[in-house]
């Protein structure tokens, strides 16, 4: 049982890369697999803090993994140190979860001629975290379970289906095939009938309106200069997450798609030789979840 601890900044790369890695390999999306686990029966919630404050991008895959490995029950972390000053403790033997922080830190310099200058420096550090099944005396208002799962999913579909047309995106139905048309800048889908289910019909809908957000006049999302000529894959790659962080929000389930099975070889090609490419997809997929709640109206938006 360890408290939190700081991580180099090579290393939780690694960590976080190799663990996404070794789920891909198995022929698991991490962002797809919290509905597939035996306690996961329909949605899962989105990870929180121990104030109820969600977790973001690469966070979300990391505690997701750790939720359904594990079978905790409960959404909810938080560090050693919070759990005792909250009067409980860590049940001996139990082992913490890696979760990271990243932000910048602002250095003041002297160029050349003696002015300063300041410089934003970009930081990043691991921390562990407890889940609460893994912690003893804890007040049961911080014990709170996922969210039961919606016993009305028809009305559910339908929220979803007012927060896409909210997005103002151009939505077209029709043929086979369901893509973003960035020249056309539509979002082009089968017709509703043809899906097996709503909810495949609207997480199908979750993926491609991700998509959409890359457009120039939105968050122009330009992935050649990162990634070259593993761009495509990147923005499937961000599209899938984007996907599985909206559907958390709106209480959808996401889809696996068949037709993308073809892409693990790829991520897999890419996550090895980058490890940083992981972080710069989740976070590319959380820039597209909260843009797409920014248009919403100030009345509906929810922390991305």
């Amino acid at each position: 049982m360890k408290a939190q601890t700081q991580t180099s900044l090579p290393d939780v790369y690694s960590r976080v890369t190799d663990k996404i890695i070794a789920d891909l390999e198995q022929g698991v999306r991490p962002w797809v697999k919290p509905w597939k686990g035996g306690n996961a029966d329909g949605r899962i919630s989105l990870p929180v803090r121990h104030n109820g404050a969600p977790y973001q991008g690469i966070n979300i895959l990391l505690l997701w993994g750790e939720q359904i490995e594990k079978s905790f029950q409960s959404n909810r972390w938080m560090t050693f140190k919070q759990a005792h000053a909250l009067g409980a403790n860590v049940r001996k033997g139990e082992h913490g979860t890696l979760v990271v922080y990243a932000n910048k830190v602002t250095k003041t310099d002297t160029d050349d001629q003696g002015d300063e200058i300041e410089r934003e420096i970009p930081f990043m550090k691991g921390y562990t975290v407890f889940n609460v099944d893994q912690i003893e005396n804890l007040a049961a208002e911080y014990r709170t379970d996922t969210e039961p799962v919606n016993s009305e999913p028809l009305e559910l579909i339908e929220d979803a289906e007012a927060f896409f047309a909210k997005t103002g995106a151009v939505i077209r139905h029709g043929g086979d095939k369901a893509y973003y048309a960035p020249v056309q800048d539509i979002v082009q889908l089968p017709i509703p009938e043809s899906f097996d289910t709503a909810q495949s019909y609207a997480a199908t809908k979750a993926h491609e309106i991700t998509h959409w957000t890359s457009h120039q006049t939105r968050l122009d999302r330009q992935l050649g200069k990162r990634f070259g000529d593993d761009a495509y894959a990147a923005e499937e790659l961000i599209a899938e997450m984007g996907a599985a962080f909206l559907c958390a929000q709106l209480g959808l389930t996401p889809e696996v798609r068949e037709d993308h099975a073809a892409y693990l070889d790829h991520w897999l090609k890419v996550l090895k030789a980058d490890k940083k490419a992981i972080f710069t997809a989740a976070s590319q997929a959380q820039k597209a979840c909260e843009f797409l709640f920014s248009l919403q109206g100030e009345d509906e938006q929810q922390a991305a």
